[in-house]
């Protein structure tokens, strides 16, 4: 008997999986405003997204 055919299976087609990480949420800013978030992100050492994420949380505190 001579040897078998082997089959690859297919790749996943698509945006790969996001592997648990936290979903995307996008918005859009007026550019002064974004301007002034990338002064504070500088002044605070840290990335846009970074300041994104303490701004929000500061403005949610009670």
């Amino acid at each position: 008997m001579g040897k078998s055919i082997k089959v690859h299976p297919k790749k996943r087609r698509g945006r790969p999986s996001t592997g648990g990480k936290d979903p995307l949420v996008s918005a859009r800013l007026p550019k002064p405003l974004v301007a002034e978030l990338e002064v504070w992100a500088v002044a605070n050492g840290i990335g846009r997204s970074e300041a994104i994420r303490r701004l929000v949380e500061l403005g949610l505190k009670k």
